[in-house]
């Protein structure tokens, strides 16, 4: 095994130890906002990655890149944020908004690698991290690694794995978070077939999930979605960064 996966490998451990706490821990936070403190309750706002912990996606995380925690528990019937016309915030509004916040979270946290890379990049020690990025034909051995270069290649990655989970969790699939973000926007009649198809859905969606890794034109939907989210971060990164100089 080369130092590259074993860098990648790290990332996807460093994303549940810290990235996959950060965004169960922002439904609960938001769902607490909304007026539901069930997650709050159950400590689940909390960076303790234990707390979230959930086998099956913890491990299709560590394998594929994608995977899932513990859903939080929310009580939409609990919400009572009032909204600026004087409204109570609607029970699909609030779980749209929570759900919602796991994805930010990750963009959120994509973003701050994205940009601690790019200060490094921009001097003269990030060339390495940078062709390995590009996968050039440099390959990292212990000639040409450094503590510097590890942790640019380290943050590239989690760069990557965040926002790969971010459009992962946004896809409209029970249980991930675009379906609540989705039922916001659809009548109760969509809502009863989905509920009635539910075991179907999830079965065929984790099905998929599993030969991603053997069927590589199944991933090319979802690269596609976070190749562009990640040209799009790493605009911003870069208009911030010449702002600096």
């Amino acid at each position: 095994m080369d130092y590259k996966t074993v860098l990648m490998y790290a990332a996807r451990i460093a994303t549940f130890l810290l990235v996959i706490p950060l965004h169960e821990s922002a439904h609960a936070w938001v769902a607490k906002k909304l007026g539901d403190d069930t997650a709050d309750r159950q400590g689940r706002i909390s960076l303790n990655p234990f707390v979230h912990f959930e086998l099956f996606g913890t491990v299709l995380m560590l394998l594929t890149g994608f995977g899932w925690a513990k859903p939080v528990p929310v009580n939409p019937a609990r919400f009572s944020k009032t909204r600026k016309n004087g409204k109570k915030i609607s029970m699909r509004g609030g779980m749209a908004l929570t759900a919602l916040a796991g994805p930010v979270s990750n963009l959120i946290a994509a973003f701050v690698a994205a940009l601690i890379l790019g200060l490094m990049l921009s001097t003269d020690t990030g060339w390495l991290a940078y062709l390995q990025m590009h996968e050039t034909d440099v390959v990292l051995s212990d000639k040409n690694l450094t503590f510097l270069s590890s942790i640019e290649v380290l943050l590239s990655y989690l760069f990557s794995v965040n926002v790969g989970l971010a459009v992962f969790n946004l896809l409209p699939v029970p249980p991930l978070d675009g379906f609540n973000i989705v039922r916001y926007f659809t009548s109760e009649k969509v809502d009863r077939w989905f509920y009635e198809h539910q075991m179907i859905i999830t079965r065929v969606f984790f099905a998929l999930l599993l030969l991603m890794s053997y069927v590589p034109v199944l991933r090319v939907p979802l690269e596609a979605a976070s190749n562009f989210v990640s040209t799009m971060v790493w605009k911003a990164v870069t208009g911030i960064i010449q702002l600096l100089r």
